[in-house]
């Protein structure tokens, strides 16, 4: 059927105008200015309307392209985004943000943002009130919150948000050893003892100084053990033993910190090997 000309006159008008107003409806940010539009945005941020926040920081930036106005609304949408629920939408601004304003002096909080978001990332509405054990989820979006924690602190170390967020990469680690340790446990559990011998081995080598070496050396012993390879399943518990007596598995948090900074790069290669 062949559309009249009219017809597709008035459709390519409709599509093109994609969110404007139906015919009748008015428009209620018309004629205001930069700040109403601010305030309003942030009025609706603090009652927890945040697709309204959004509609209204867009329209700020659309409309008052230039100005402090627009430029702060460029980085509070990114949070409205995170508190909406809209972890990529979320991303997308604050990288924009980076771009598009590298020397500005809040752009830290937009690397920190970035954290906090893969840091949240597939938190359910229970996980966030019942505890849960974080490490058995995904380690990909902690693998890129670390990563976005450690471009902050290298960028910005004097930042007011690089002390939590050193905090925060501590966590993250640990949790990502003890990740790779849950993996370990489910194929001890299924008599996979060569599997979960390179993956004990795997917490050893590229985790050290976390709370999971302890027991992955325990696990190593096992896994040995029951391979019959004896000399090994000796050494870790030489290594083990030698350890403990070394109180090597009690690690104070400054310490930790600093060897957790000073080895980001290497823990960047971590999903490439």
């Amino acid at each position: 059927m062949r559309i009249a000309p009219l017809a597709t006159l008035i459709i390519v008008l409709f599509v093109s105008t994609g969110c404007s107003l139906l015919p009748g409806q008015e428009d209620e940010t018309k004629g205001w200015s930069a700040q109403r539009f601010y305030n309003a945005a942030k009025t609706a941020m603090s009652e927890g309307n945040y697709d309204k926040a959004v509609e209204y920081f867009e329209g700020l930036e659309a409309r008052y392209p230039f100005g402090q106005y627009a430029l702060q609304s460029q980085l509070e949408v990114a949070y409205a985004y995170y508190k909406d629920g809209k972890p990529e939408a979320a991303i997308a601004a604050a990288n924009r943000f980076i771009k598009l304003n590298p020397r500005n002096p809040h752009v830290d909080y937009a690397y920190y943002l970035k954290g906090i978001v893969n840091f949240n990332r597939n938190l359910s509405f229970i996980n966030r009130f019942v505890p849960t054990d974080t490490s058995q989820r995904d380690a990909g979006a902690a693998l890129s919150s670390f990563k976005d924690f450690a471009e902050l602190v290298r960028r910005y170390p004097e930042s007011i948000y690089a002390e939590d967020a050193r905090l925060r990469m501590i966590h993250l680690r640990n949790n990502v050893a003890m990740h790779e340790l849950q993996v370990a446990r489910y194929y001890m559990k299924r008599g996979a003892w060569l599997a979960a011998a390179n993956r004990a081995n795997t917490v050893i080598r590229k985790y050290q100084r976390t709370p999971a070496v302890k027991p992955a050396l325990e696990m190593l012993v096992i896994a040995y053990d029951k391979l019959g390879l004896v000399e090994l399943s000796n050494d870790a518990v030489r290594v083990l033993a030698l350890n403990e007596k070394k109180g090597a598995f009690d690690i104070p948090q400054t310490e930790e910190e600093k060897s957790l900074i000073e080895s980001a790069w290497d823990y960047f290669q971590l999903d490439q090997n």
